[in-house]
């Protein structure tokens, strides 16, 4: 594998030089089929699954039968319920269910290696220094992003995202943070840029600690 380095900065912005990271996590060929596979499981376990619509016998009314069966020459009917009739019942709709899939956690933990390897070769991992901000403030989070040069979607990995930094970022529209053993394959490729500190870039991608859910899909309209 060949080494991969990440520029490193300061808590205010400045450049202080490269680090070399992990090349197991941020230096291997992408698994593409895996990474496909499981982000569609973590879009698909983001599915409430709640739509549901009422079949013929669940709708109210059609115990009789509107007309006798011949001598009319109208078409015979058994129910006003049937889903041919305005009313009735709707003829194989949705019903409440589970869309989550089983995926084991060495495809997670490959398809989150292969997505930071992909951003990693496009230049598009950074490290900030440790953040010793001594209050949070959303200004010190807009002049650290903007001195990296992280302009657009960014995706900022936190050791405690209830801290001083993660207060810091959390109210900017087009930033989202995670706490390292949260961070999943679709955060990733959600993102533009990618930015550890120093002490996250090191634990991430070894263990796999999250489970697909909804909880860890954020909508677009959400972010």
């Amino acid at each position: 594998m060949a080494d991969v380095k990440a520029p490193l900065f300061k808590a205010n912005g400045k450049k202080s030089g490269d680090i070399e990271l992990d090349a197991e996590v941020f230096g291997i060929e992408p698994n593409l089929d895996v990474l496909h596979q499981v982000v569609t499981a973590q879009l698909a376990a983001a599915r409430r699954g709640t739509a549901s619509t009422k079949t013929r016998s669940e709708v109210r009314g059609g115990g009789r039968k509107p007309w006798r069966q011949k001598g009319l020459g109208r078409a015979r009917h058994g129910s006003i319920r049937s889903p041919q009739w305005v009313g009735g019942g709707v003829a194989h709709g949705p019903k409440p269910r589970d869309y989550s899939q089983r995926t084991p956690k060495k495809m997670k933990r490959l398809a989150l290696r292969s997505a930071l390897s992909a951003r990693a070769s496009e230049e598009a991992v950074m490290v900030v220094d440790d953040i010793d901000w001594s209050a949070p403030k959303t200004k010190q989070a807009v002049g650290l992003l903007g001195g990296m040069g992280a302009d657009g979607k960014t995706l900022v990995v936190l050791g405690q995202v209830d801290g001083t930094a993660g207060k810091s970022f959390r109210n900017l529209p087009e930033v989202r943070v995670v706490e390292p053993g949260h961070l999943t394959p679709y955060d990733v490729l959600w993102s533009d840029q990618v930015v550890f500190t120093s002490h996250t870039v090191g634990s991430v991608g070894h263990s796999s600690a999250y489970e697909v859910s909804g909880d860890d899909f954020v909508k677009d309209d959400e972010a």
